[in-house]
């Protein structure tokens, strides 16, 4: 049976009172003016406010104790209908996500003894955090004191999905698939990265969906995070392309595919793409209950290091290689992250969330770069992104460091292939994984198919 959004949301705020006995406000946060106060950047609640709330309400807040629920939010000027139509009042949002009591916000100021709270990203709101608390509440600084107790509680609840989660991240997920084919299927007429990236993105907007993230569609895969799209589309361009959706209540999916414009990998690509294909695979599979995330992404480099010595790449033995990080040349970056209502679940929080309570972050350059270090858990979300990047920077450092280790002449004749990486969200299941975005095909010829269909004869 589903929940309603009531239910679901008085669920979450009793389980957060099992975890503590003090009472915790969380703010939405607010519009950010892009050049003058009426101009903003499209809103975005904090992912916290999100949870708890269920709505992405601006300007307000919620104050949470014993599995009670206060909103916090002004009723609309009368002014505002002129410019935005009638929204709803504040005891039309109350009755909505089953709040106890509602008022406006000057009331809250009164309601902050004995409060925990998390810091909003927006600096106009934390300002006002900082002031109504009378204590510095900042992004910046770690949280302290109950501060910290009710991010750890929070982490508690968030790392793992109910089902009105589940069902918001496989909407996202269904939706992104459709964003990708589009991509795949618009990239032979498009003459840049801008045309694909429309392409993809103007199903998520169709969905009444926005991107979870800046999207990545580029014939530069090597640059990680890039975000520019003025690029021309050539023949033998490998596109990379890492877009995800995120639905009207901020659940987000996050999906990479990289593929070739012409419709046909070349042999070099094709031999890349199996290697990395053959890591994505292998951490999927190993994905279940109790194993360690870290030893998901050894794997995925172990798998690399063993396909890039097959080609005669890498020289010595994989696990040797791996030890002495030869393999993060090529793989600098984590197996993935946690996912939920941020495409970086709780990455606001820093190391807290992703990391295992006692556990730092390695210092070693195949290791520093891993989002998640704790055992694998039912109901937990990750995306599994193994890479292949051939980054000028990195590889000018290397070819003193690894002379001997990498073979530079072999590594010459796979100069077609920039970047490639392969991305899909797992759900940790009792028994295993489910993949939500397994609709979008992982094979080679599957996706030349979708790139160049063959007409049927």
């Amino acid at each position: 049976m589903t929940l309603s959004l009531i239910d679901t949301l008085r669920g979450r705020r009793q389980r957060l009172a099992d975890l503590i006995n003090f009472p915790a406000i969380l703010w939405a946060g607010n519009s950010s003016p892009r050049n003058f106060p009426a101009n903003v950047f499209p809103f975005r609640a904090s992912s916290h406010f999100l949870y708890f709330a269920g709505l992405p309400l601006a300007n307000a807040a919620i104050r949470l104790e014993a599995g009670k629920l206060e909103l916090f939010i002004d009723d609309p000027k009368p002014s505002s209908a002129l410019w935005h139509g009638v929204t709803p009042s504040r005891d039309e949002i109350a009755n909505k996500i089953g709040a106890d009591a509602a008022y406006p916000m000057a009331e809250l100021a009164y309601r902050v003894e004995g409060a925990a709270t998390i810091a909003v990203q927006d600096a106009a709101t934390w300002t006002s955090q900082t002031q109504i608390f009378d204590r510095m509440v900042l992004p910046q600084l770690p949280p302290q004191g109950i501060d910290l107790e009710l991010a750890k509680a929070v982490i508690k609840l968030r790392l793992t999905h109910d089902e009105g989660a589940l069902t918001e991240l496989r909407s996202a997920a269904a939706v992104s698939v459709k964003a990708h084919e589009a991509g795949m299927a618009a990239v032979k007429r498009a003459k840049t990265e801008a045309e694909v990236r429309a392409a993809m993105e103007s199903v998520i907007i169709a969905h009444n969906c926005q991107t979870s993230y800046n999207s990545i569609v580029t014939v530069h895969g090597e640059v990680l995070h890039n975000e520019e799209y003025h690029n021309t589309i050539q023949p033998g361009d490998l596109l990379l392309a890492d877009v995800g959706a995120e639905t009207r209540n901020g659940w987000a999916a996050d999906i990479t595919r990289t593929f070739p414009v012409s419709g046909k990998f070349s042999s070099t690509q094709l031999d890349i793409y199996n290697v990395v294909l053959a890591a994505h695979d292998a951490c999927i599979a190993a994905i279940r209950p109790g194993v360690e995330y870290a030893d998901i992404h050894l794997l995925a480099c172990k798998t690399i290091a063993e396909g890039l010595v097959d080609l005669g790449i890498l020289q010595g033995k994989p696990d040797d290689l791996v030890e002495k990080d030869v393999h993060a040349v090529f793989f600098p970056h984590g197996i993935g992250h946690l996912l939920g209502l941020d495409v970086h679940d709780m990455e606001d929080l820093g190391d807290l969330a992703g990391y295992e309570e006692g556990r730092e972050r390695s210092a070693r350059f195949g290791l520093g770069y891993l989002r998640l270090s704790r055992p694998l858990r039912p109901g937990m979300l990750v995306t599994i992104e193994p890479g292949f990047y051939q980054v000028p920077a990195i590889l000018n450092s290397a070819r003193e460091q690894y002379q001997y280790l990498i073979n530079w002449e072999r590594l010459e004749q796979f100069a077609d292939v920039r970047g490639i990486r392969i991305e899909d969200d797992v759900l940790v299941t009792d028994t295993g994984a489910e993949v939500l975005t397994k609709a979008l095909p992982t094979s080679s010829t599957e996706i030349e198919q979708l790139v160049a269909p063959v007409a049927p004869k």
